[in-house]
């Protein structure tokens, strides 16, 4: 039964599933639009609608949820089973301008439309409020100017009109609040005030501008009037006249009011906590030009300016002079003079850094002038109170200048040559200025004005430059020009080219003397010669001046520890010291004292040769024995004959040679028989074997001693009767 229920059940969910049909969607797109258009005026009903293009495999409901979006921000959703949505804005405003979107998401679906931007053309009115509606002057205006249901950034503009003016505009960029203040300051002589604003925000297509706002008016009080200033009797007067000015004001409240008068920028009376200053002043022509008074109050100035004018009473005097340049001791006359006017109260004066020295209450002046005359005169004419003072005459009076003396500023009479001369002129009296003139022969070089010396630079010296200098000096008195005394100048050749010799030369016997010779090849006289020996430090010989381009030093009895390096320096008067090149001494043995030393030597090796020719001697008589065995053939026949003798007083064996005679004179030098022939002979050593006795006769001891046999060779070779043996026995042999 139950099986027969499961195959039932099989079959039925087999036919279902072959009934079953799946619904399939797809998006053909999403759009968006504005009603009525995407630009609206500010204050329209506006809609954004977005729709979405759906295809389907049947005919199935599907729930679409759709998000507005307005510059990137959620500004609207909605879920809907239909195709379309709508976005409704009642009361379009500026801040709805913007770029809108649409989102639509159906199952896992979603789709994007492409942005549309919406223009709300035109902003919202501004309101402007201000915190006061009557201010005084020199008071501060505060005014708030609001875009409501605008969003910023915005840009505010408050302008400022008074009457019967252009406004004046003032700009304030706001980024983060859709409101802006600003402060006024009230100014002297604003009346009635007019504010108003606007706002303006940026598009894409620029700059949006929203009406004007409401205009505000502000009254202004005045806490004091413009000042009044007034001249009596009138505003024209002449020199001598008196000017009386006054000036005034009316103020509600006095304290902290001051007044100021001035001329130009220079103040001349000033009163505080008053309503009126006067200033009075006598009339000259220097007073004429523009006047200002000026009435303050904290923040608060006006001002009123008058122009005024003084006509001249009488022209500024004139001041001559009989000569403005003249000789001391000579008289001079002043004339003090108004053109067209002769009655006046005249005065000279003489001007001093201490003030002006009254010479005179007349027109006319007279004197015997000195130098301490010199300086500037004046004079002053007075008519009615009004002083004049003429233009200063420059007056110069003239002592005659001394003979100038003319000098070397390094004081010495001298130049080197080719270094620059600096010449003096100077005058001990004189009235400056001195025009001081340099020769050089009779070619002028300078010309020079100072006070009481000049200079000169001669840096064109010669060899031959040797005198000629003088200077002229003159000012502007009549006695003329004075000459000084020629100044005759040496020149200084500086040393060159000094040498050192010496004879003898190089090497020099002790004891002996040596003279040195130190010349240079030019240099002005006198000339200062020093000769040196070089150490571990300049070791100075001998010094002498000479007038002369050379000298001579004779150095005496030379001595071993003279030897050495020597070299000579030259100087004179041009200050500059000039070496020679350096020669070397060497002091050397005398030939008598090399003789002594050499028959020293001689005597010594004679002696030595003594000494060892007794010792040989002492030797060979100590040498014993019957016979000795010689080596060498060449000495057989000769040994044959000899016979061998034993004095009686030692043990020693002498072996005689072939040209001694016999023992008596076997001492005897050879070199008397020799002849040249043994003098050139060589020497010859032969080992032999020696057999030596017991002194007491004993037994023959065996053993052998190494003896050397010279034998002298001539040049002949006859070895025969040419040929002497010396035989060493051992010290103890008998």
């Amino acid at each position: 039964m139950y099986l027969a229920l499961l195959v039932i059940f099989l079959q039925c969910s087999e036919l279902y599933a072959q009934g079953k049909v799946y619904q399939v969607f797809t998006f053909n797109g999403v759009k968006i639009k504005v009603e009525p258009s995407d630009k609206v005026k500010n204050g329209a009903p506006m809609s954004i609608i977005c729709h979405a293009d759906i295809s389907k495999n049947t005919d199935f409901q599907l729930k679409h949820n759709f998000t507005f979006f307005k510059d990137g921000k959620l500004v609207f959703m909605a879920i809907s089973d239909k195709e379309d949505a709508r976005y409704e804005i009642p009361v379009a405003k500026s801040a709805d301008t913007g770029d809108y979107e649409c989102r639509v998401k159906a199952g896992d679906k979603l789709v994007i439309s492409k942005p549309i931007y919406v223009w709300v053309a035109g902003m919202t009115k501004p309101i402007l409020t201000a915190d006061k509606k009557e201010v005084s002057e020199g008071e501060i205006v505060k005014l708030r100017c609001e875009l409501p249901e605008e969003v910023p950034p915005l840009e505010f503009f408050f302008r400022k009109t008074k009457t019967n003016s252009e406004p004046i505009e003032k700009r304030v960029a706001e980024q983060n609040q859709n409101f802006s203040e600003m402060e006024y300051y009230v100014e002297a002589g604003d009346n009635i005030l007019q504010f108003d604003c606007f706002g303006k925000r940026q598009v894409k297509s620029g700059w949006e501008s929203s009406q004007h706002s409401n205009k505000t008016l502000v009254t202004v009080k005045e806490p004091f009037r413009k000042p009044t200033l007034i001249t009596t009797p009138s505003n024209n007067f002449t020199e001598g006249d008196i000017i009386e000015f006054e000036c005034s004001t009316v103020a509600a409240e006095m304290r902290g009011i001051e007044i100021i008068f001035q001329k130009n920028r220079t103040i001349l009376n000033s009163v505080r906590d008053k309503k009126f200053l006067k200033y009075s002043t006598l009339a000259t022509q220097e007073d004429s030009g523009e006047y200002l008074c000026k009435v303050e109050q904290g923040a608060v100035s006006k001002t009123t300016k008058l122009n005024v004018f003084v006509s001249e009473l009488f022209p500024k005097p004139t001041l001559s002079a009989s000569m403005t340049q003249l000789d001391e001791n000579k008289d001079l006359i002043l004339n003090c003079s108004i053109n067209g006017l002769r009655r006046a109260n005249f005065s000279i004066l003489r001007k001093s850094s201490s003030g002006d020295i009254l010479l005179k209450k007349s027109r006319i002046l007279a004197i015997k002038v000195n130098v301490n005359d010199t300086g500037s005169y004046t004079c002053k004419a007075e008519v009615k109170g009004i002083v004049k003072e003429s233009k200063p005459v420059r007056i110069s009076v003239y002592a005659p200048v001394s003979k100038p003396t003319l000098s070397v500023v390094s004081g010495s009479p001298e130049v080197v040559l080719g270094k620059p001369l600096q010449l003096i002129c100077h005058s001990v009296m004189g009235t400056p200025p001195i025009t001081f003139t340099f020769y050089k022969g009779d070619e002028i070089k300078k010309n020079v004005t100072n006070d009481t010396y000049a200079t000169f630079l001669d840096e064109d010296i010669g060899l031959n430059d040797n005198g000629g200098y003088k200077c002229d000096a003159r000012n502007n008195h009549s006695s003329g020009v004075k000459t000084s005394n020629i100044l005759n100048v040496t020149v200084i050749v500086p040393i060159r080219g000094a040498s050192l010799g010496s004879v003898p030369y190089g090497e020099v016997e002790v004891g002996s003397d040596t003279t040195f010779l130190c010349s240079v090849n030019e240099g002005s006289w006198p000339i200062d010669f020093k000769f040196f020996k070089k150490t571990d430090h300049e070791v100075l010989l001998h010094e002498v001046r000479e007038y002369s381009d050379r000298t001579i030093w004779h150095k005496k009895t030379m001595k071993r520890k003279d030897t050495g390096t020597y070299y000579c320096m030259a100087s004179n008067r041009a200050s500059v010291d000039v070496r020679s090149h350096p020669i070397t001494i060497s002091v050397i043995l005398a030939a008598w004292q090399k003789g002594v030393i050499a028959a020293f030597v001689l005597t010594a090796m004679a002696g030595a040769g003594a000494v060892a020719l007794w010792w040989f001697l002492r030797k060979k008589k100590k040498a014993k024995g019957p016979s000795m065995e010689m080596s060498g053939s060449a000495l057989a026949p000769n040994l044959t004959s000899e016979k061998l003798t034993r004095p009686p007083s030692d043990g020693n064996y002498y072996s005689g040679s072939g040209y001694i005679e016999d023992n008596e004179n076997h001492m005897k030098s050879t070199d008397e028989s020799k002849g040249p022939d043994l003098e050139s002979a060589e020497v010859d050593y032969t080992e032999v074997e020696v057999s030596t006795l017991d002194p007491h006769r004993a037994p023959e001891q065996k053993g052998t001693e190494t003896v050397y046999s010279e034998i002298r060779k001539t040049n002949n070779d006859s070895m025969e009767n040419r040929h002497s043996q010396r035989i060493y026995g051992h010290p103890d042999a008998t």
